[in-house]
């Protein structure tokens, strides 16, 4: 047992303190807290310690809302403020860019925060059928661990779709293949909601004629998906109604599938794509190219403006998705999708798609290096680069600032997430 200063907190939302020359990672740990912890995994360099007792606790520690906290593995920040947790993620972000890329922004950005509980449009939960627990289990995964969390509830869920985690775990149990539904996707769109049921065997008609009244009862659509996430299929009405989300500032209305994937937060999404075409500036009469364009999250929205884009993406369903909500929108005309895999673009594959006046890269978790490399003499004037992992973001800034000639303009948090450690940023890159 260690008693020890908390520093600081890390990228996972740890409390970190130094023990005989050791950092010390704790979890529920809060910075400016005097703890008592006990390692369960030591390293030469560092050690990984439980919290025990809080000697001094921190003005800024909460009280978890949710029943299944330090249980679940979902959350990992209710203890903290909301509002601290937001300045501890620009923290992490700003710690990223130094530390990694050796760049500081000129400006720090407003972050983007919204409502702390309610907020998830996205989930996917994990199911097991455990005898000794009382049946099949639906929830997140424990801390640390494979075993599922036994949920009866989840406060980061919409109230409705909490509600339904009894009831789905009563209706999974009761089928013939308890056993072979590993996962339930959740997808929520402005007019329906969608739960995606993964299964190893194919359903008898006493299953099927259970989920059909389950569906009815709850108001929901089930898919089932008996191979990888392009199998999935609408079971439930059979006639599945649109799955959409809206951009009011902008008057679009983009269609995706259960599968696809969208942001989790779509309240914070609408703030996010506004601010983002507010720092990419786009006019008309320009070119604008969006890297990792998926659906058309972002390239809609600049079409919108009265740019051409063109949006690069590599999966070719969500390309051709992509496509379909241009033409929707009335876009067809200003905005070209293209599928290209950006983690393997050099000089000639990006210069052979012509000169874009400005770029947007919003990229999955490892980044976009590669596209880095390739921009060449005709560069666009202006980058904004929204990222969901500050490493590899001030990976990246290190080599448009030190490689490129660009300048990091600013940079800030966008809280994506509440009540974890996951932070998501947005970044401003201009040449000169």
């Amino acid at each position: 047992m260690y008693q020890l200063f908390i520093e600081s907190l890390d990228h996972e939302g740890r409390g970190v303190a130094h023990h005989e020359g050791k950092a010390i990672f704790v979890d529920g740990a809060l910075p400016g807290e005097m703890v008592e912890a006990s390692p369960y995994r030591k390293k030469p360099s560092f050690e990984l310690a439980a919290l025990g007792k809080v000697l001094k606790p921190s003005a800024m520690r909460a009280d978890p809302q949710c029943a299944y906290f330090g249980v679940c593995g979902g959350c990992s920040l209710q203890h903290f403020d909301a509002r601290a947790q937001v300045a501890a993620k620009q923290r992490v972000l700003e710690d990223n860019l130094w530390h990694i890329g050796r760049v500081v922004p000129g400006q720090i950005l407003p972050p983007i925060y919204g409502p702390a509980w309610g907020y998830r449009q996205r989930a996917r939960f994990s199911v097991r059928h455990v005898f000794k627990k009382g049946g099949t289990l639906v929830g997140f995964r424990e801390k640390r661990s494979s075993y599922v969390t036994d949920m009866r509830s989840c406060e980061v869920m919409p109230q409705r779709i909490s509600a339904l985690l009894p009831p789905l775990r009563e209706i999974l149990a009761r089928l013939s293949i308890s056993g072979r539904v590993p996962q339930v996707e959740v997808a929520l769109g402005d007019a329906v909601d969608v739960l995606v049921l993964r299964i190893l065997q194919s359903l008898n008609g006493e299953d099927e004629a259970l989920l059909r009244e389950f569906a009815d009862r709850h108001d929901v659509q089930l898919y089932l998906q008996p191979k990888g996430p392009d199998s999935a299929y609408a079971f439930h009405p059979a006639h599945a109604a649109d799955l959409y989300y809206t951009l009011p500032e902008f008057g679009l209305k983009i269609r995706f599938t259960p599968t696809d994937f969208t942001q989790v937060n779509q309240e914070i999404n609408r703030v996010l794509v506004r601010r983002a075409l507010t720092l990419l500036a786009p006019r008309p009469g320009e070119h604008i190219a969006d890297m990792f364009c998926g659906i058309g999250n972002f390239s809609l929205a600049i079409a919108r403006r009265g740019a051409s884009i063109t949006g690069i993406e590599g999966s070719p369903a969500l390309v051709g998705r992509a496509a379909e909500n241009a033409a929707a929108n009335g876009l067809g005309d200003c905005a070209r999708f293209m599928k290209m895999d950006l983690f393997k673009i050099d000089a000639a594959a990006l210069a052979a798609l012509g000169r874009c006046d400005r770029m947007l890269i919003d990229p999955p978790r490892d980044g976009a290096v590669e596209l880095i490399k390739a921009i060449g003499e005709n560069a666009p004037a202006r980058i904004v680069y929204v990222s969901c992992n500050p490493a590899t973001l001030a990976r990246d800034a290190g080599l448009l600032v030190q490689t490129k000639g660009y300048r990091l303009s600013s940079a800030g948090v966008i809280n994506m997430f509440p009540h974890t450690s996951h932070v998501e940023s947005i970044a401003v890159f201009d040449l000169g």
